[in-house]
C-alpha cells in the first residue's frame, strides 16, 4: 500500500511508524513544510492510560519516550495566597521537540521516507497515485479545507486568549495560578516536561486581555507584563518565547473524518482545549486506532469506516470534557468568592472526568477536607427512591398527588396547569380551585417532615397532546384549542395555536395569580412557575416562537415583558420563596443561547425570583439536544 501523509507532527509520524511496522512493504511518505528541528509549543502531557496504548503499539518508541519523561502525581492550586495540593493524578510529560526527534528517528529506522521543508501549496496533486492519503496537517489543515464540503468542518474560537510560554522554573506538580488584577482575572496552566524547563500558559477572558492592553502590545512587552504579573510565582525566572503570541484556541469538529481515500488524523479531525492537556494524546491514539483498522481490514474503504466508528465516540467524550473545562476557565472569575478548598474542588471536577467518587480514590485526604467543609460525609438516601442529596436537602420527582414523602426533604409536584386549556394532555392536573385537596397533599408532606413545592404553568403550543405513554407530543384526535405567543405550531401534526390577544393575556395572568393565592392558602412552601419546555410563558422569551409586533414581541426586553408581568402579579399574593424553571438555552442556532439565559435569570432575580431551576431545549421540536453525563450542570453553574 502506498501512503501519503501530510504533516510530520506526532500523529503523522506515529501513524507512519505503526503502518510500516505492520507491513514493511508499505511505501510511506511523510511531507512537512517545516524543517525537522522546528517545533512550536513546549511540553506535551500523557496520562497513564495513553502510555499503556503506546506501549502496546510500539514498545521501542514507548521506551525511548518514557526514558526522558518528567513524572508527577500532584496538582497544585495557588489561589488567594494559599497552596492546595491534590495527589494521585499520575501525569508524565516530554518536550515536544524531543518527542518529534524520537518519532523521526524511528521512522527513518523503519524505512519511512521523510520529506521536510516541502510546502504543499496546491492540494489537488498531493498524494496522486497513493492508496491512502492522510491529512495530519493540523488545525488549519490544507487537505481538510480542500475537501470541506465532504468533511463538514466547524472551526470556532473557544475559551479566552492565551499565550504559550516556557520557563526554567522547574515545577514538581501540574500547577494552576490565579491572579486578580484591575483588568480582571488571569490564570496560568503550568507543568514540568524535562529536567530544567516547564510549560507556562497564561490565559484570560478576551475583555480582560483587551482591558490590559495586551491586544496592542508587542511580544516583548506582553512577556514583560506576564513576568511582572506572576513574578512571585516565577521566583526570579524569566519567561521563554517560541512564537509565544496571544491567540484563541480553535475548536475543530468534523461531521466525518473520511472522504474517498483521504482520512483526517489528529488536530485536522478534532481538537480538545489545552486545559485538559489531551491534544497530542488524542492524535497519537488516532494513529493507533487507524493502524489497527488496517490490521482488521485489508482494503482502504473498510479500514476507514472502522477507524471512524472506533474513534469518533471516544473523541466526542473527550471534546465534551474539554468544552466543559474551557467553559469553566472562561467563567472562573464567578467562583472567586469561594473559600480555597471549595474553589480547588470545583476546579478539579470541572470537566466531569473526575467526580467526587473518583477524587476520593485518588486523594482521600483532600476529599476528606472537602467533606468536612460541607458538613460531613453524605448519608445514603432511602433505597426505594434513591433521590440525590444536595447538602442536607433531598429532592425527589415524586408526584405530589400520590402518597407520602417517604423521607424526602422537598416534594416537587408535577406540572400543574393553571387552566384547563393549559394542560399538556388530558391527564395533566389542573389547579381548579380545589383548595382542600391541595391542602391535604401539602399536609401529608408536612406530616412526614417534608416541604412541598407546587409547579404552575400553561402548556401553550404543546397542549392538547396525547398522554406521554402514547408518545411525546402526539396531537389528540379531538383536542382543545391552544394558545401561544404567536401562531407557531410546536411540532409536526400539532395544532397551530391562536396568538394571544389582550383578553387572553389578562385572563392567563389572572389564572396564575389565582393559582398563587390558592397555593398560599393551602400552605405550599415553594411555588415554581414554568418558563421552560416550550410551554406558554417560555414561548414569549424565544425569537423562535415569539413573532409578535406589539409591546410583547421584538427585542429581548419586549419578549421578556409578559413573563415578568406574570411574575410581578404572582409576587403580589405570594410572599414565600418563588422559583422559576427556565429555558436558558434553546439548543438551536437561531434561538436563545446561554448568555441570554443568564441575562433573563438576572431580570427574574430583580423581580423577586429566588431560585432558577435550569432547563434547556424543547422550545421547538427541532432543537438539537446535548443530553450527556452531568446534563445541564455547566449551564446551572
Amino acid at each position: 500500500m502506498r501512503v501519503a501523509i501530510l504533516g510530520a507532527g506526532p500523529a503523522g509520524l506515529y501513524l507512519a511508524i505503526l503502518l510500516k511496522k505492520t507491513n514493511p512493504a508499505h511505501e510511506i511518505t511523510v511531507t512537512e513544510r517545516n524543517p525537522p528541528d522546528a517545533t512550536f509549543g513546549w511540553g506535551v502531557v500523557f496520562s497513564q492510560e495513553t502510555l499503556g496504548a503506546l506501549r502496546d503499539a510500539d514498545y521501542q518508541t514507548y521506551q525511548e519516550i518514557t526514558d526522558t519523561f518528567a513524572r508527577w502525581d500532584a496538582i497544585d492550586i495557588r489561589y488567594r495566597g494559599e497552596l492546595l495540593r491534590s495527589r494521585g493524578h499520575g501525569f508524565a510529560a516530554i518536550a515536544r521537540k524531543r518527542l518529534l526527534a524520537i518519532l523521526q528517528a524511528r521512522c527513518r529506522e523503519l524505512g519511512v521516507h521523510l520529506c521536510f521543508e516541502s510546502d504543499v501549496v496546491d492540494p489537488v496533486g498531493f498524494g496522486a497515485g497513493a492508496d491512502l492519503v492522510v491529512a495530519a496537517d493540523g488545525v488549519r489543515s490544507l487537505l481538510r479545507e480542500h475537501h470541506a464540503t465532504a468533511f463538514g468542518p466547524t472551526v470556532v474560537p473557544q475559551g479566552g486568549k492565551y499565550a504559550w510560554f516556557g520557563t526554567h522554573l522547574v515545577l514538581d506538580a501540574f500547577t494552576f495560578l490565579f491572579r486578580q488584577t484591575e483588568y480582571g482575572l488571569f490564570q496560568v496552566h503550568s507543568y514540568p516536561f524535562d529536567e530544567d524547563t516547564s510549560t507556562f500558559i497564561v490565559e484570560c477572558p478576551e475583555p480582560t486581555w483587551q482591558a490590559a492592553g495586551l491586544d496592542t502590545m508587542s511580544e516583548v512587552d506582553s512577556i514583560a507584563f506576564c513576568e511582572d504579573l506572576f513574578a512571585a510565582d516565577l521566583r526570579g525566572h524569566k519567561l521563554l518565547s517560541n512564537r509565544s503570541t496571544w491567540q484563541s484556541f480553535l475548536r475543530v469538529h468534523n461531521k466525518t473524518w473520511r472522504h474517498g481515500n483521504v482520512v483526517l488524523l489528529g488536530d485536522a479531525a478534532h481538537t480538545a482545549h489545552f486545559s485538559i492537556g489531551s491534544g497530542t494524546k488524542l492524535a497519537m491514539e488516532d494513529a493507533v486506532a487507524l493502524a489497527n483498522s488496517f490490521v482488521r481490514y485489508k482494503d482502504v474503504p473498510s479500514a476507514l469506516v472502522d477507524y471512524e466508528a472506533q474513534r469518533q465516540p471516544v473523541v466526542a467524550r473527550f471534546q465534551q470534557a474539554a468544552d466543559d473545562s474551557a467553559d469553566y476557565f472562561r467563567r472562573v472569575s464567578h467562583h472567586t468568592h469561594l473559600e480555597p478548598v471549595r474553589f480547588a474542588f470545583n476546579l478539579l471536577t470541572r470537566s466531569g472526568r473526575i467526580g467526587h467518587a473518583e477524587l476520593a480514590v485518588r486523594d482521600p485526604v483532600f476529599t476528606d477536607r472537602v467533606d468536612g467543609l460541607l458538613g460531613g460525609r453524605q448519608v445514603a438516601p432511602p433505597p426505594a427512591f434513591a433521590p440525590c442529596r444536595l447538602g442536607e436537602l433531598v429532592l425527589t420527582n415524586r408526584i405530589a398527588r400520590t402518597g407520602p414523602a417517604n423521607g424526602a426533604g422537598l416534594v416537587y409536584s408535577e406540572f400543574v396547569a393553571v387552566r384547563a386549556d393549559g394542560r399538556v394532555s388530558p391527564d395533566t392536573p389542573v389547579l381548579d380551585g380545589d383548595r382542600d385537596g391541595w391542602a391535604a397533599r401539602v399536609a401529608s408532606a408536612h406530616a412526614e417532615g417534608a416541604k412541598f413545592a407546587l409547579c404552575l404553568g400553561h402548556a401553550g403550543a404543546r397542549g392538547s397532546s396525547r398522554p406521554a405513554v402514547d408518545g411525546i407530543d402526539l396531537p389528540l384526535p379531538d383536542g382543545w384549542p391552544v394558545l401561544a405567543a404567536s401562531a407557531v405550531r410546536y411540532g409536526p401534526g400539532q395544532a397551530v395555536p391562536r396568538p394571544m390577544n389582550g383578553v387572553d393575556l389578562a385572563e392567563v395572568l389572572a389564572a396564575f395569580t389565582s393559582g398563587a393565592e390558592l397555593a398560599a392558602d393551602a400552605g405550599v412552601d415553594l411555588l415554581e412557575l414554568d418558563l421552560a419546555h416550550g410551554y406558554l410563558l417560555a414561548g414569549f422569551l424565544s425569537p423562535l416562537t415569539n413573532h409578535r409586533t406589539d409591546e410583547y414581541g421584538g427585542d429581548p426586553v419586549a419578549r421578556l415583558r409578559y413573563p415578568l408581568a406574570v411574575v410581578d402579579a404572582v409576587r403580589t399574593v405570594w410572599q414565600q420563596p418563588l422559583s422559576v424553571c427556565l429555558t436558558v438555552d434553546d439548543w438551536h442556532r437561531k434561538g436563545l443561547g446561554l448568555d441570554d439565559g443568564v441575562r433573563i435569570a438576572g431580570c427574574l432575580a430583580e423581580h423577586g425570583v429566588g431560585l432558577i431551576r435550569v432547563s434547556a431545549g424543547q422550545t421547538v421540536a427541532e432543537c438539537q439536544p446535548e443530553y450527556r453525563r452531568r446534563f445541564l450542570t455547566g449551564a446551572a453553574d
